[in-house]
């Protein structure tokens, strides 16, 4: 095994530097998705003591040692309880790493398949319509100006939710994954009124107004003219073909 250095008696081998650098990333991510909560106060005495227990165990101090470890495994089974919704934040983050995101597009693609049917009959109606796909940053905050569903993507549901007739139609959904978290939220407006040489309408300067915030896909719909815009980054890309429409999200969803 390669020998990188030693101190003393103790040597660090290439597994040792990949183990460190495995911790380092996986304790990164979760400070990432639980820093601003109160969570991570919990989470830093949970660590506390685990460092603690692993002196107490190389003095050999046996009692203290079995008092910290019955503690540990009360905390912990406590931490998972009181912070499930931080919990799943963490694993959403993790699961939208580029190595996971070559496993999930199948669904990806599945859910696009729904999203362009409702698109399609959405324009063919001239029915105005916003759809956020959020990539590596958490909407939380949107979502909560909504009405959470937490249901399958489907065409027919799509089409019920944008309906003029429907109580849910005005704002937009939010997507993860497979799933329509929310429905009727209301996006930040961009204070851009004209891009390139026409003028923005409300759906628009939401859809830009919500990708100049975080990184989140947002296509729009135009009730007016049917047109189909996607805004990213702070910028838009008007007037997409719905027969380009799966390839264009898809290559943004897979960057």
């Amino acid at each position: 095994m390669l020998t990188l250095f030693k101190i003393g008696f103790l040597e660090f081998t290439l597994v040792d530097l990949i183990d460190v650098m495995l911790v380092t990333l996986i304790i990164g991510s979760i400070y990432y998705a639980f820093k601003n909560t109160i969570a991570i106060q919990i989470l830093f005495g949970l660590i506390t003591l685990i460092f603690f227990s692993f002196i107490t165990e190389a003095v050999n101090l046996r009692t203290v040692t079995w008092i910290l470890r019955t503690i540990l495994n009360i905390w912990l089974i406590g931490f998972i309880v009181l912070f499930q919704p931080e919990i799943r934040k963490a694993i959403i983050i993790f699961t939208r790493s580029p190595i996971f995101r070559v496993f999930l597009k199948p669904q990806i693609s599945q859910t696009l398949d729904e999203i362009v049917d409702a698109a399609r009959e959405l324009v063919s109606k001239r029915i105005g319509a916003l759809i956020v796909f959020p990539k590596t940053q958490n909407v939380q905050m949107t979502i909560d100006t909504g009405i959470p569903l937490q249901a399958s993507v489907s065409k027919e549901l799509v089409l019920s939710i944008f309906n003029t007739r429907s109580p849910l139609h005005d704002g937009a959904i939010i997507l993860d994954g497979q799933t329509i978290v929310a429905a009727r939220c209301i996006l930040p407006l961009s204070s851009v009124s004209k891009w390139e040489t026409r003028n923005l309408g409300t759906r628009h300067r939401a859809g830009l107004g919500l990708s100049e915030q975080v990184d989140a896909i947002v296509l729009i719909i135009s009730e007016e003219t049917g047109s189909i815009s996607i805004a990213y980054r702070g910028a838009l890309k008007l007037n997409i073909p719905i027969e380009d429409l799966q390839n264009n999200l898809l290559q943004l969803l897979s960057e």
